[in-house]
């Protein structure tokens, strides 16, 4: 089979710009054509590419990846427009705030449950069983903070709140549930210097010592990069954020081999391998399109799954 992959960069507000659909994709885009959305973290793409990879391996489809989509809301939205099929990295917590609204849910296996439902009900699109991993939200610091400050966890921030500088996801700071205003109710305190940042640039910004602590995912790659600690969720803040991709229903009931493909990949990437798949990436500068590919031809494309 031919294999044609097109990997589409936009900036992610062109979607939101007057409820446009993405440029080229929506009104020429054919059915023999998957398009699958990507993001902006490594992890993200990782994941883009190897369900490009898995459709194309067992399908006839060709497949287009349309990356550097910022938020989760720009995401449901290319989703919504018809401007893609599959939405490659989706996390239940997140999605139960930031799409459904709701409260959190800290049951992973209802958080599931609750996404699955509410995402076929209202918007007809598949929610899969997760790879098998969780990324959840995490508070880094450096070893000579945590040594200077004793810190374990993240009630230890409490008393030194006022010190250090805190670098978080922009998206995280304003969102209800499971965001910012939550963990200042849930664990009494706020940071006196907070900055929003792009989520890809706050292990960076830590590791220079441009911010004290910062928050980020616990599957990145560049924790180990950067020898970074990550303090306990002591107070269990964070829902979990199971990771699965979304499939809308009427490729799934067009294209049912769509769907098998993609159910291959349940339960086959626990958080420690992502971590080491985003290690390759981030920290030896692979392509996450390669990293993918390697890591299926690795395990023969899971060819023995049902």
């Amino acid at each position: 089979m031919k294999k044609i992959k097109n990997l589409i960069l936009f900036l992610g507000g062109l979607l939101l710009l007057a409820g446009c659909s993405f440029p080229g994709l929506a009104s020429n885009q054919s059915e023999d054509t998957v398009a699958i959305t990507g993001g902006i973290t490594t992890e993200s793409q990782i994941l883009a590419s190897m369900v490009a990879d898995m459709v194309e391996h067992y399908t006839d489809k060709q497949t287009t990846i349309i990356n550097n989509l910022g938020t989760t809301n720009i995401n449901h939205e290319a989703m919504m427009n018809g401007d893609a099929d599959i939405s490659s990295t989706r996390y239940t917590g997140t999605d139960v705030a930031s799409t459904l609204l709701l409260p959190p849910e800290k049951d992973p296996a209802k958080a599931l449950k609750l996404v699955q439902k509410e995402f076929k009900e209202r918007y007809n699109q598949d929610w899969l069983a997760s790879y098998g991993f969780d990324n959840t939200y995490v508070f880094l610091v450096r070893k000579d903070t945590a040594e200077k400050y004793n810190l374990k966890t993240v009630s230890d921030l409490k008393d030194v709140a006022g010190e250090l500088k805190v670098g978080a996801d922009r998206a995280w700071m304003t969102r209800e549930g499971d965001g910012y205003p939550g963990f200042t109710k849930e664990y009494g305190f706020k940071f006196d210097s907070i900055y929003p940042m792009q989520i890809g640039l706050v292990y960076d910004a830590v590791a220079a010592h441009r911010m004290d602590v910062v928050l980020g995912y616990s599957t990145d790659g560049r924790i180990a990069s950067y020898d970074l600690v990550m303090l306990e969720d002591d107070r269990q803040y964070f829902p979990p954020y199971d990771a699965s991709p979304i499939i809308n229903d009427e490729l799934a009931q067009r294209d049912p081999e769509v769907k098998d493909a993609l159910g291959r990949l349940a339960g086959k990437i626990d958080t420690e391998t992502m971590q080491k798949l985003n290690y390759q990436s981030d920290n030896n500068l692979v392509e996450p399109s390669i990293v993918a590919e390697r890591f299926l031809e690795q395990h023969n494309y899971f060819e023995d799954e049902e």
